[in-house]
């Protein structure tokens, strides 16, 4: 079984046809078809069922596809380490995240990158949560992510800063004049939950956060993003939570930002899952002296 076996049994699964794979890996279908039957008869079955309109994988195959997806992806990753270790001068760099560090924090940083490396392409993964976001680093899809800190990753984990978490409100709400607010005085309004909140304790955040002060959030509508739940929050729709870069940097033109008292802060690190060398020690160097992340802190 070879690497060039498994690229192409993915772009059989990618395209479902023999046909649009063989065109955008330049092979004949033949050849193709020559290389999944052998890479069939090393792992013992049929990995893809020949339909009149397409192919769809076997049970054997659906089993297998994880692995070469893995197995492929850390050969790339491989590859862009090598390079990366010579220094920051050419090739690409893959970095992960989730969604409101990539609209705050990111677009700033990769900017600077840009000016200060652009012989080095940048390709960014966004995840919706951290949990998606470590499993698909462990997966080998990028080759840094920036994030909460993983509680338990063998890799090397660089704290980078931490980001404050502020409650969205529009202009004319009666608390819009005020720095910041306590959570109790919030236990009578409507809230808008995003589906990206954290999860702490086992809890999603607000829940967690609301119950220590003695009420339940009321919710009003739920999203899928932390820039939809924001504006929401600023057409008056219910108070938001989100990471002050998103609000103040990215989508909070139209709306008031407070303070919690005490404030709500969250930890962000760049991990890896080999040695930060090359190109990503000067990324992750770049990232920690970013201004939205303000001081580092220690992951404990």
């Amino acid at each position: 079984m070879s690497l060039r076996q498994m690229e192409y049994f993915l772009a059989v699964v990618e395209e479902s046809s023999f046909t649009r794979a063989a065109e955008l890996l330049h092979v004949t279908q033949p050849a193709l078809s020559h290389q999944i039957k052998a890479l069939e008869r090393t792992v013992g079955g049929a990995l893809l069922e020949r339909l009149p309109r397409g192919v769809r994988l076997t049970p054997m195959g659906r089993a297998y596809l994880p692995h070469a997806e893995r197995s492929v992806r850390s050969a790339a990753q491989a590859r862009r380490a090598a390079r990366a270790a010579a220094g920051a001068e050419g090739g690409e760099l893959h970095i992960a995240t989730v969604h409101a560090v990539a609209v705050g924090i990111l677009p700033d940083v990769f900017a600077r990158w840009r000016r200060a490396h652009p012989g080095v392409a940048l390709v960014l993964h966004e995840y919706a949560t951290p949990e998606a976001l470590e499993e698909q680093l462990e997966r080998g899809t990028a080759d840094l992510a920036v994030g909460p800190p993983p509680a338990h990753w063998p890799g090397p984990v660089v704290p980078v800063g931490e980001e404050e978490i502020v409650l969205v409100v529009p202009f004319d709400d009666p608390l819009a004049g005020r720095a910041s607010v306590r959570l109790q005085e919030l236990a009578d309004r409507p809230w808008v939950r995003c589906a990206m909140e954290p999860v702490v304790q086992g809890r999603p955040f607000l829940d967690l956060a609301c119950g220590e002060a003695g009420f339940t959030p009321r919710t009003a509508v739920r999203t899928e993003h932390t820039s939809t739940a924001v504006r929401m929050a600023a057409a008056g729709v219910g108070v938001a939570t989100a990471p002050a870069h998103v609000v103040r940097g990215a989508v909070g033109e139209d709306c008031a930002v407070l303070a919690v008292d005490p404030p709500w802060r969250r930890r962000l690190a760049v991990f890896s899952r080999v040695e930060l060398t090359g190109a990503t020690a000067a990324f992750t160097e770049l990232l920690a002296g970013s201004g939205p992340l303000g001081p580092r802190t220690p992951t404990g």
